[in-house]
């Protein structure tokens, strides 16, 4: 049976979802069509139970077809390959606000694919992916504590604007993506161009107004063809475990989680829940080890944020404000071109950057079309900052996400490419991580970025806050540890300058968190932020005056667009030869644009002087140097510079008659010619005596 539910979201876009007669072997899928962009979702679940009952094992996959646009995947087989991305991004947009809406104790594998079928190039597939996700879990049979919605905010000329188009984002100075349920917001990610605390919020409480539509036409849409759901009973726990637990190791977790260092921590909690086991029989150890682990951590919790919301203790001593030690050091490496080392209690990045031309740009084919980009910022979290011994892979979803979210924050304080013509590459390598890497990153890379002499804005700093709330006590903290993410009840991440917020992160795992804490939360941050701001001016705190010794010098000149053709050469014979000749790297775009990268300037200048000596044009009055080229009965052909040849009439030879030019002129000579008109189709006039003249009123002066 289709069913169809829609509603008009934005004046002129109607949104719609359908279901019930496609993909009927899932246990429930939709299709989400906004204007003539058409997202397909799924939601499967396997019968059997999962094993580790700690664990919900969800996968959420995210998949753009080249056909939605109209276009056949570029590269040798053909077809989609590994996801970009853009596609691993909004992946992770899906996940993160539907994982905590499965209820304790559902450990089935679980599975949700979503597919953009049709792309209109002018909006932004992502958000349907998000609704269609949650559709799909709302009629199906799989219990969720859902629905969600999900919407685009965007602010142009100081108005918010909800789903906007690409051409908005460009236009605008706001690009948030929010998802909530009926009562709350529970995802915020987005960027910023230094926008204030107050226009923030104002934007998530706009979003969440549009988001209560979209949920109510999910409810609709399951009213009409949505399955009876699963049930899932409450894990249930042996009471006498609970007490014996509860009572054998409170005192040891209440010792080990004030302990600071975070190795030392980990040892003591270990050591406690050991010693607990060893306690237990083999056939306990077997069948209990998972539901007393699951205890323990249930213990801990409790204990770390009793001690948070009645004492103001948090594991490393510190007040809720309160930021750990931060250092900062700059041209920590000798040979690149920028670099810092970043470090925050137990948090340390190493970031650096480097410069290099338009060659180096990083081309991306996506359903808009191809795009380059001349900015990068990636991240790097090796199993060694937490002490772990683990296989070193490539870049998994939660680094591409950090990376995503600092580059974000950056983007708003670079050079335009008019000012500085550069690819920048920024990498964070992290050293040490106990709480948000993610912000060290971007306190590094500002820092990387000024000690590369590159001129941006103004310095930027990040700062990760959390909030653990019991009832009607609330308590926000700064600078959160890797403990505190893990056990609160959000986390969230603002990076931005002295001015304003440039990038933000936010998941909430619990209902009630209100505007007021939202805007205290900000507020707090903010203090935080220029805090550390302050430190990183203390190290460095104006942008290097010179590019680094090691870093490639990129000189441009504007030649006539015609003659572009002129410093390529047939095949590309001529370039080929002058970048041989100079050991440059040369770009040359359409328009006439040249880009001569080198860290010689000898090489670039003699580069510059080929570049210029064949394609320079013929300015009337001036004087050139020319060879006789050819020699006709009405005049000769002298050539000026490489290419460009003049006709000397006969008449403009000497003062005296000449009635031969060969008697004159012969093939090879070299002499000075005066240009005395260059037409519209491009022939130039020149005359030897007219040169001959001058060349004596000046001598004679």
């Amino acid at each position: 049976m289709l069913a169809k539910v829609e509603s008009e979201i934005r004046s002129g876009n109607k949104l719609s979802i359908e279901g019930g007669e496609i993909a009927r072997q899932t246990n429930g899928a939709v299709l989400v069509r906004y204007g003539d962009i058409v997202v397909l979702a799924t939601a499967v679940t396997e019968n059997k139970e999962g094993k580790d009952t700690s664990f919900f094992p969800l996968s959420v996959d995210y998949r753009e077809k080249t056909y939605a646009a109209g276009k056949i995947p570029g590269g040798f087989f053909k077809r989609e390959g590994r996801p970009s991305e853009k596609e691993i991004l909004t992946s992770r947009l899906i996940d993160r606000p539907i994982r905590p809406l499965f209820p304790a104790g559902f450990t089935k594998e679980t599975q949700i694919i979503c597919m953009t079928l049709s792309a209109d190039q002018e909006n932004a597939p992502d958000i349907l992916a998000i609704i269609g996700s949650s559709a799909a879990l709302t009629i199906s049979d799989i219990p969720f504590l859902g629905p969600i919605g999900a919407v685009g905010v965007g602010r142009v000329d100081g108005e918010f604007v909800v789903n906007p188009s690409y051409k908005e984002l460009e236009d605008g100075d706001l690009n948030l993506v929010i998802a909530g349920t009926e009562e709350s917001i529970v995802m915020v990610e987005g960027e910023a161009k230094e926008i204030t605390e107050d226009v923030l919020v104002g934007a998530m409480m706009y979003g969440h107004e549009n988001i209560k539509k979209i949920i109510k036409l999910q409810t609709e849409l399951k009213g009409m063809i949505g399955k009876e759901k699963i049930k899932v009973e409450e894990p249930s726990i042996d009471s006498g475990l609970r007490n014996r637990v509860r009572e054998m190791v409170t005192d040891g977790i209440k010792k080990a989680v004030i302990i600071s260092n975070k190795l030392e921590r980990k040892i003591a909690m270990d050591k406690v829940l050991n010693e607990f086991l060893e306690q237990l029989t083999e056939e306990e150890r077997d069948k209990k080890t998972t539901e007393v682990k699951n205890l323990f951590e249930e213990i801990e919790r409790e204990i770390v944020r009793n001690l948070i919301i009645e004492e103001g203790i948090r594991s490393d001593g510190r007040g809720l404000k309160e930021i750990r030690p931060i250092s900062c050091n700059v041209s920590v490496l000798p040979r690149t071109h920028g670099s810092a080392l970043f470090t925050r209690g137990e948090t340390q990045a190493i970031v650096v950057t480097t410069l290099g031309s338009s060659v180096d740009e990083q081309t991306i084919e996506k359903l808009e079309g191809k795009t380059k980009k001349s900015f990068m910022l990636h991240y790097n979290f090796p199993p060694f900052c937490v002490g772990e011994a683990d296989s070193l892979r490539s870049p998994g979803r939660r680094e591409i996400g950090h990376g995503a979210l600092a580059e974000r924050a950056l983007i708003p304080i670079l050079p335009s490419k008019e000012e500085f013509p550069y690819t920048i590459r920024v990498v964070s390598d992290i050293l040490e991580s106990n709480g948000s890497s993610s912000m060290a990153t971007v306190c590094g890379a500002s820092l990387s970025l000024m000690d590369a002499g590159i001129p941006i804005k103004t310095p930027v700093a990040g700062i990760a806050m959390g909030l653990i709330k019991e009832g009607e006590k609330v308590c926000i903290l700064s600078d959160i540890l890797g403990l505190e993410d893990h056990l609160g009840d959000m986390d969230f991440k603002v990076a931005g300058t002295k001015r304003g917020i440039t990038a933000f992160q936010m998941d909430i795992k619990i209902d009630g968190v209100t505007r007021e804490i939202i805007e205290e939360a900000l507020e707090q941050a903010r203090e935080g932020r220029l805090y550390i701001l302050e430190k990183m001016n203390s190290v460095i705190s104006e942008v290097r005056p010179e590019l680094s010794e090691y870093a490639p010098r990129i000189k441009t000149i504007k030649i006539n667009s015609d003659k572009v053709k002129d410093v390529i050469g047939p095949g590309g014979k001529i370039i080929r030869n002058i970048i041989e000749e100079t050991g440059v790297i040369i770009d040359i775009e359409d328009n006439g644009v040249i880009s001569i990268v080198s860290t010689n300037k000898e090489s670039t200048e003699k580069a510059i002087d080929i570049i210029r000596r064949l394609t320079q044009e013929a300015e009337v009055g001036e004087i050139y140097m020319g060879k006789v080229k050819k020699i006709m009965d009405f005049g000769a052909f002298v050539e000026i510079f490489p290419g460009t040849d003049g006709l000397v009439h006969i008449s403009q030879i000497s003062d005296r008659r000449v009635n031969k030019v060969s008697d004159e002129l012969k093939e090879g000579d070299e002499i000075m010619v005066k240009v005395l008109e260059v037409t519209s189709e491009g022939k130039i006039r020149l005359s030897h005596k007219e040169a001959k003249n001058e060349r004596k009123d000046v001598e004679r002066k």
